[in-house]
Parts: C-alpha cells; sequence; structure tokens
C-alpha cells in the first residue's frame, strides 16, 4: 500500500511528513499564535516539528526567541537563494521543536521571484530537496503563513499536504473565511490538486459572549467534523507569551490557553493516525 503526497509516493510502513500550512487571509485570527503553541505542544508530546515563518513581520520567529541577529540564513535565502532548508533551521528552547525564521527580506520576494521559475513551487521544492536528511526527519512541519493572498502565501499552500484554518470567533471572521476557502479550491484547480482541508480551530473564545458561541454553532453547522473540538479561549497569558519571547506553553504551561493548545495538538495527532489508517485500508 502506498500513501501519496502531491507527486511522491512512499511505503506506507516509511516515515512521512505531514505538512500543514496555517492560514487564514485575515489578520488579527492567531494564526501565528497558534503556529507557535500548536508546534511547541507537539513537540510537547513526543512530535518532531518545523515551523516555517512565511510572513516577512517574522513574528513567529520572534515568538519563539529567534533574535533578528540568529537570523543569518532565512526561509528569504531558501526560496529567492535555494539555500536548503538543514541551513536555514533553527533548534528553539523547546525541545523537538525547530524553525525557518523569516525577516522583513521576504517583503520583496514577490517582485525577486517575478520571472523566476517555478515561482510559486520554490518551498514546496524546497522541502522535498531535502529527503531524509531533511524535513522528512519531522512528524510536522507547520509553515505560519501572512494575512494575505500573494506568491509566500501561493508557495505555503503549494507545499502543503493540507490547510490548518484558525478562525477567531467574531462576526468578520466569516467572511474571511469565505475568501480563504476561495483561495484554497483555486491552488487545488491550479497549484496543488492534492491539498485539503485539515481542520478549522476557533480561536480567541470568550464563553461571557453571545456572539462566541454563535459564530462557533453556525461554524460546525457548516463545516462538521472538520472543526476541532479543542477550542483556544481569549487568554491573558497567550497573549503576554510572545513579548518574552516564549510559547505560551512555556511562559505559563498551566494557564487555560497552554491547556487548550495540547488538547488540540492530541487531537491533531489522533486524526492524522485516523486518516493514515483509512489510506492504508
Amino acid at each position: 500500500m502506498l500513501f501519496t503526497s502531491g507527486d511522491c509516493a512512499v511505503p506506507a510502513d516509511r516515515h512521512q511528513t505531514r505538512v500543514l500550512a496555517v492560514s487564514n487571509q485575515k489578520g488579527g485570527v492567531g494564526k501565528t499564535t497558534t503556529a507557535i503553541n500548536l508546534g511547541t505542544a507537539l513537540a510537547a508530546i513526543g512530535q518532531r516539528c518545523l515551523i516555517v515563518d512565511m510572513d516577512p513581520q517574522g513574528n513567529a520567529s520572534t515568538g519563539l526567541g529567534v533574535g533578528r541577529e540568529s537570523r543569518t540564513v532565512t526561509i528569504y535565502d531558501v526560496v529567492v537563494d535555494g539555500r536548503s532548508i538543514d541551513d536555514a533551521a533553527v533548534k528553539t528552547a523547546v525541545p523537538g521543536l525547530d524553525i525557518v525564521p523569516a525577516d522583513a527580506d521576504m517583503s520583496g520576494v514577490e517582485i525577486e521571484l517575478s520571472q523566476a521559475d517555478r515561482r510559486a513551487y520554490r518551498l514546496r521544492d524546497a522541502l522535498r530537496a531535502q529527503g531524509e536528511g531533511g524535513h522528512t526527519r519531522y512528524d510536522y512541519v507547520l509553515i505560519d503563513c501572512p494575512p494575505s493572498l500573494n506568491l509566500l502565501t501561493l508557495n505555503a499552500m503549494s507545499a502543503a499536504d493540507a490547510v490548518l484554518v484558525p478562525l477567531q470567533c467574531e462576526f468578520f471572521a466569516l467572511e474571511g473565511l469565505t475568501q480563504l476557502m476561495k483561495t484554497i479550491e483555486m491552488v487545488r484547480q491550479s497549484l496543488n490538486p492534492a491539498l485539503e482541508i485539515q481542520g478549522l480551530v476557533l480561536t480567541m473564545y470568550d464563553r461571557r459572549n453571545s456572539l462566541s458561541s454563535q459564530v462557533e454553532a453556525d461554524v460546525r453547522a457548516h463545516f462538521g467534523d472538520k472543526v476541532y473540538d479543542a477550542v483556544i479561549p481569549r487568554n491573558v497569558r497567550v497573549s503576554e507569551a510572545p513579548s518574552f519571547g516564549k510559547p505560551a506553553l512555556i511562559y505559563d504551561l498551566k494557564c487555560a490557553g497552554s491547556q487548550a493548545y495540547l488538547r488540540l495538538a492530541r487531537e491533531l495527532v489522533a486524526r492524522e493516525k485516523s486518516r493514515r489508517q483509512a489510506i492504508a485500508a
């Protein structure tokens, strides 16, 4: 039995990395916070994880304590100059969690790659070029996407097996979700036919606010079991953590947000196990 990832088939008994684009074209929905803390939670439960920071703001890098002075090789060097993922990956303070950092140079990628071959596949090619010595030593690669539809987002979705969607529990977030679904369908048709929606994560949930409950009900009614049971609450400790260069799970493991991300990580791993078993059956 074979698993298929894009155009590469690998034996079912061989380790396969799962590449997830953490994406939402609306800003302020907890996308980077989810990438950082989900990656940390996955590492905490024994999964090897790589975060790829594709946002020119570099917030995922900052949030994991990777200072500007430490970003000697970044994702810019990977997608523009052909440097390897191994060259760019930096170990974080979390055992089992590495990151390919980003900086402001990423803002110029669209122009610099305007005439380049395979410009929408630069990240996918870089990940696949690593083989057993590179990204495939990880169980999960989480790509933190910018909050817009541009060449960086297209590179992320072309490289990904699936999209993980953080969704803030407010009315306007639903409008952004509609646009994201259109983008995913466009990528399926033109760049990555195998791309799927891995799941939706409700973030910034406030149980005191009836709107949060209404948004949750609407999203679950429409997307069913694609919506994770784990819900990320609005939590001050999670918001504070990046200013200390730490994921919330390191800053305050016992806070409600950290515990929610641990539940999300366990649920994600369980879903992926079920998916693999269904394919193998």
